[in-house]
């Protein structure tokens, strides 16, 4: 039966009341969750619900809009079709909410997760976080910077001030080259959705880094292990479906609020992720430029911090420096970590190039 809003009763309480009757026992409801950190008034007429207004902050964002310039595996890509940081989290935005409608979970939470969770990417990906990671005192994790994203920095310094599911589901949802469901609960999300997005996050990337490497010429599809594409498939959308596929089957099957995953498809999973690590993110063309991005994030990182600078205004003809007293050298080494993760990767090549090397010079 579609559903059809009585004139007269809040639109909202009937959509919370139609979460209760439909939605998974294990799904997490709106008129249940823990709340935000700061209190705020509801505005009045809005019909969105908590989960809703939480997933359109995000994509309304400043910094939601920079992804698209930033960096998945290979830098500053100039062909049209390689993925950016942008189309991995709409992948698995995608890829997520696949999950959660067949487990009859809570789409909102599960997209605004999807979408929040690699705001506190570094310009250059990986190269960026490894080298902050290095320079900051209490070093980086772009998980964690993502939390500090949507808390602090966003909106002028308000923040977005989120629900508790969503931020935690963002700062729970890493995993490099751990395992890929941990032993410890602890590490995973507290809600449901929150799991498949950690799952989704993987599932997104070993595939769609796998195809930009074919694109790239850096692999063969008869360079694949056969024991993977046996379980996985031999095409990117048959691996996806497999993966999505066993995942909802299993975590059907068991039925005890937890995600599953049948051990079969883990170790392909596993195995095409160390795949990944050994001929394509370690390939010498992609560590090179890997080398000299990290090198960038250093000098300039180091630039800032010797010259207390806390923006530079990119304008067409010339960028102006912004400069503030630091409280602390805590404070600084925060300051300038904060503005160089915010960098998309143009940004920062601009900014380098303007600050270290020569412009010819005119006569006019």
């Amino acid at each position: 039966m579609s559903f059809v809003p009585v004139i007269g009763k809040s639109i909202k309480k009937q959509l919370e009341e139609r979460e209760g009757k439909i939605l998974s026992p294990f799904a997490a409801l709106n008129r249940n969750s823990s709340g935000r950190r700061l209190e705020e008034e509801e505005e009045p007429g809005d019909i969105r619900l908590p989960f809703q207004r939480d997933r359109d902050r995000i994509t309304h964002s400043k910094t939601f809009r920079r992804l698209k310039h930033k960096t998945q595996v290979f830098l500053a890509p100039t062909g049209d079709h390689y993925r950016t940081r942008l189309t991995h989290v709409l992948e698995v935005s995608q890829i997520a909410r696949t999950i959660s409608s067949a487990l009859c979970l809570n789409e909102p939470l599960t997209e605004a997760i999807a979408l929040g969770h690699d705001l506190g990417h570094t310009p250059f990906g990986h190269a960026g976080e490894t080298t902050l990671n290095d320079l900051h005192p209490g070093g980086f994790r772009h998980y964690v910077h993502s939390l500090r994203v949507v808390d602090h920095l966003e909106n002028d310094g308000r923040g977005l001030n989120l629900t508790f599911e969503v931020r935690n589901g963002i700062v729970r949802h890493s995993k490099g080259r751990a395992d890929i469901l941990p032993r410890e609960k602890s590490e995973l999300a507290v809600t449901l959705e929150g799991q498949v997005v950690r799952l989704a996050d993987i599932i997104a990337y070993v595939n769609h880094d796998l195809d930009d490497a074919l694109r790239a010429g850096i692999l063969t599809e008869e360079a694949l292990p056969a024991r993977i594409k046996k379980v996985v498939g031999e095409r990117h959308s048959k691996r996806i479906g497999a993966m999505v596929r066993d995942l909802i089957v299993e975590t059907l099957t068991a039925d005890d609020g937890t995600i599953h995953i049948s051990e079969e498809m883990l170790a392909a999973i596993s195995d095409l992720r160390a795949f990944l690590y050994d001929n394509v993110y370690t390939y010498y063309k992609v560590h090179d430029e890997f080398i000299k991005a990290q090198r960038i994030i250093r000098d300039l990182y180091t630039y800032f911090l010797e010259n207390g600078i806390v923006r530079i205004k990119s304008g067409s003809q010339e960028c102006g420096v912004e400069r503030q007293r630091w409280n602390g050298e805590e404070d600084m080494h925060r300051r300038v970590c904060d503005y160089v993760a915010g960098m998309t990767d143009r940004y920062a090549l601009a900014i380098y190039q303007h600050i270290f090397l020569p412009e010819p010079w005119s006569v006019r």
